[in-house]
């Protein structure tokens, strides 16, 4: 039986978030060993299949990353200020 892409990215996403390969097979009526293939192809082409916590982590980091984007900018504004201000540049050259 041919089954479509959304299908196969379906049956990995239940299997990335915690249950069986065995019961997803069950559940869908896909043979085992099937799954495992479209897992492993998923994983191998980075086909965007990711699981709720995998989501919830790249959310967070990308968080984390605008966080010290900012924090970098604040820094550097206060060194240049402070820099601007020290009586001889050439200190800095």
């Amino acid at each position: 039986m041919k089954y479509d892409e959304e299908f196969k990215r379906n049956a990995v996403r239940l299997v990335l978030d915690g249950q069986s390969v065995k019961s997803v097979s069950q559940e869908l009526g896909v043979n085992e060993s099937q799954i495992h293939k479209w897992r492993r192809a998923a994983l191998i082409n980075g086909d965007g299949v990711k699981s709720g916590a995998e989501l919830a982590e790249t959310v967070a980091l990308k968080k984390r990353i605008r966080e010290l984007e900012m924090e970098n900018e604040i820094l550097k504004n206060v060194w240049l200020r402070r820099r601007s201000q020290l009586p001889n540049e050439s200190l800095w050259h």
